[in-house]
This record gives C-alpha cells, sequence and structure tokens, in this order.
C-alpha cells in the first residue's frame, strides 16, 4: 500500500506506475483499489484504454469486507494488489495497514515533507508493518535530494532509485496511461523501473519472511502502497 499523511508526495502517480510496472515484468494479477474520496487512482483507471490492471472498487460494506471478497471469475485472486489511501488517519488506512505486506512512503525532497513524514512513519510502526520510503519529484541535481535521502534512512529503508520532477509524470496520468507507456526508454519510464524491481525485491523478502508463497495463487494478494481512494461509480 502506498501511506504518506502529507498530500502531494504523488502516492496516486506511483501507485498507478508501479501496479503497470509490476504487470509488464510479470508478476502476474494484478488489481489496484482506490480507498480515497477523491478517487485520483480510479479516475486515472476510467480513463485508460487497457482493462489492466484490473480495478476493485471497495464495497459499501468498508475495505475488509472488500479484501474478503477478492476474486475474479476466471482468474482468481490477483499476486499482487496496489491500494491507494488518503492523506488522513481513519478507518480505512488503518485496515489497509493491517493487510498490508510493504507500506511505501512517497516523500518530496523539502523540509516540510521531511518534517510530515514522522506521523506516517509513526502511525506505520504501530501497526507493526514493514515499509520503504521512495524520494519522489526530486529535482535534478538538488542537494536537497541527497539531504533527504540521508535523514529517511535514520528511520527506515530507502528506495536506491530516486524518481525526479518530469512533466510526462503529469502528461501520462491525464489519458490513463504511465511514462513506460508513452516512451519506454525514458528516464521516467527507467526509475520507475528501478523502483518496481526494489519493491519486487521487497514484496518477496517480506512474504517468504512471514512463511508465504509470493507466487501464485496465494489466499490474499500481497499489498504494496496505501492510499486507497475510492470514486462512486469507478469501475466500468
Amino acid at each position: 500500500m502506498l501511506a504518506s499523511q502529507k498530500g502531494g508526495a504523488g502516492k496516486t502517480t506511483l501507485a498507478g506506475h508501479i501496479a503497470v510496472e509490476a504487470m509488464r515484468a510479470g508478476a502476474g494479477f494484478v488489481a489496484i483499489m482506490d480507498t480515497d474520496p477523491q478517487g485520483g487512482l480510479a479516475g486515472w483507471w476510467n480513463a485508460r484504454e487497457d482493462m489492466e490492471p484490473i480495478f476493485f472498487p471497495q464495497l459499501d460494506a468498508g475495505l475488509q469486507a472488500t479484501l474478503d471478497q477478492f476474486d475474479s471469475p476466471l482468474r482468481g485472486p490477483p499476486e499482487l494488489l496496489i491500494i491507494d489511501t488518503p492523506p488522513t488517519v481513519g478507518p480505512a488506512i488503518r485496515t489497509a495497514l493491517a493487510v498490508a505486506d510493504l507500506v511505501v512512503i512517497p516523500v518530496a525532497p523539502s523540509p516540510h515533507d521531511l518534517r510530515a513524514v514522522g506521523a506516517t512513519v509513526e502511525m506505520v510502526r504501530a501497526a507493526e508493518r514493514p515499509m520503504a520510503f521512495v524520494v519522489n519529484r526530486a529535482q535534478q541535481r538538488a542537494r536537497i535530494t541527497v539531504d533527504t535521502v540521508l535523514a529517511l534512512s535514520q528511520h527506515g529503508p530507502v528506495c536506491p532509485t530516486v524518481l525526479h520532477h518530469r512533466n510526462d509524470f503529469a502528461t501520462s496520468m491525464v489519458d490513463g496511461r504511465t511514462v513506460g507507456e508513452l516512451d519506454a526508454t525514458s528516464r521516467s519510464a527507467l526509475e520507475v523501473r528501478d523502483l518496481w524491481a526494489y519493491l519486487d525485491q521487497r514484496l518477496t523478502q517480506e512474504t517468504a519472511q512471514h512463511g508465504r508463497k509470493p507466487k501464485p495463487q496465494p489466499r490474499h494478494p500481497r499489498a504494496a502502497v496505501s492510499r486507497a481512494k475510492r470514486a462512486g461509480g469507478a469501475a466500468r
């Protein structure tokens, strides 16, 4: 799941990109869920021409009831579930934390974002879930990016790949695509590719540590990245 108490860290953009890259890299049946009332991830999916990754709308009964119903008539449960969550503490994010195999915390390199990350870290630690920081929306050759990586490393693992602020991230999200679908050879696409390789490795380690097979057909799907968004009529 993707989680952050600070808005503007790029959680929704990362959720869509991670899902598509995981699918491209052979992760199997990939699904996404949006629990944020703003519905950014749902809106992105509705704009896609490609029906995959599969979108699972949250049931009115709540996130746990939705997770209990996870299944596909033809394909069974997904191997990987990406949950996008709201930037607030509430029942949705607590439920997502309880089932997450890995919590991905995007952080933009700025003093304000660094000060705000403490609340997210405390929340994840209280839930006793593994986490990984991702430095996102960084400016090229900015000293504060290095300072951000060093500061975050005092609190937990940091993805070695930094994602930089480029126009193609915003451009791709307009019509439901990703930077890799715009240009698979772009620098942004390569960063996303490296990000997923790191997250895939972490997820495999976490599922193995807890005695679950990372592939295939798990009883419950692997959950990564929480910033769940829910929008009425999201599923087509």
